[in-house]
Parts: C-alpha cells; sequence; structure tokens
C-alpha cells in the first residue's frame, strides 16, 4: 500500500531502543511502532512467531493487538518463510487453500520476513496480515528490512 513510511518507524525504532535491550524488548517495540503507524494503513495484526525447543512449530512472540494462534506448525506461511529463510509475500490468502493457517478469518493478505540468525539458521519470523487483499508488496519487504535493522534484529 503506497505510503507507508518505513524509513519513519525505524527512526522511530532506534530512538526508543536503549542499546543494552535483549530480543524480545526490541521485538516489542518493533510490533509497538509498527502498529501504531500501519493499523490505519491496512495492517490488521502484526507479531513475531519464534521457533520452539524442537523446530517443529512456532510459538507466537511480542504482537500487537490481537490474540493469534499459537503454537502453529510450519505449513503454513510464516513456517514456510521460517523454513525456506526468504520473504512471502501473499496477495490472497483465499490461494493458498488446506496450508492457511487462518487466525482470523478475515485476513486477506499476509507479508512474513524471517530474522536471520548466525550460521543461515532462522531465529523468528515478523508477521504481518491484512484484510484487504493485495496489501503487501517487495517495497514493504524492504521497508520492514530496515526497521529490523534498525532494532538490531536484522543481520
Amino acid at each position: 500500500m503506497a505510503g507507508r513510511d518505513y524509513g519513519e518507524i525505524a527512526r522511530a525504532v532506534a530512538a526508543r531502543l536503549d542499546p543494552a535491550a535483549d530480543a524480545e524488548t526490541r521485538m516489542q517495540v518493533v510490533v509497538d511502532e509498527l502498529w501504531s503507524a500501519l493499523s490505519r494503513q491496512g495492517v490488521s495484526w502484526c507479531g513475531f512467531y519464534l521457533p520452539d525447543e524442537s523446530g517443529e512449530q512456532l510459538l507466537l512472540g511480542p504482537r500487537r493487538d490481537k490474540p493469534a494462534c499459537s503454537p502453529i506448525g510450519l505449513h503454513g506461511v510464516c513456517g514456510r518463510a521460517f523454513r525456506e529463510r526468504r520473504p512471502v509475500v501473499v496477495r490472497d490468502v483465499a490461494e493458498l487453500g488446506p496450508d492457511y493457517i487462518a487466525c482470523d478469518p478475515r485476513d486477506r493478505s499476509e507479508l512474513v520476513v524471517p530474522l536471520q540468525a548466525e550460521k543461515g539458521s532462522c531465529r523468528a519470523v515478523l508477521d504481518l496480515d491484512s484484510h484487504q487483499v493485495g496489501s503487501f508488496a517487495e517495497s514493504d519487504v524492504t521497508g520492514l528490512e530496515a526497521v529490523l535493522s534498525a532494532a538490531g534484529l536484522w543481520s
């Protein structure tokens, strides 16, 4: 969606973070700032999912503002981004069939960005949903990567 100012969000994230903040605090600041800026621009939910100890499921981490499914398997969009370690933009979730995990049946599009860890593994995924078809594009991926970098969560 045009008009999403990820540069401003990245600056707000950086300004709020103490250099000694842990990863969970950094993630919460990211979702707080994303929600503040994007909830009026088509984003219906944002949050992080983190792998459980087995690496076979993702558990809900810092998020805004509604509850969400947890744990979730690795077959959904979040699981795909986690497994493949690359962003996934879904124009219309109705086209995903049984592999789609619907936490909110009103959601129509989704964007998931994996957070790379050392040695090529994935430590979490950032998930954004929208009630509008086609709400996300590659420019959103680039913008979110800048926000994650400002938070010290992107390598």
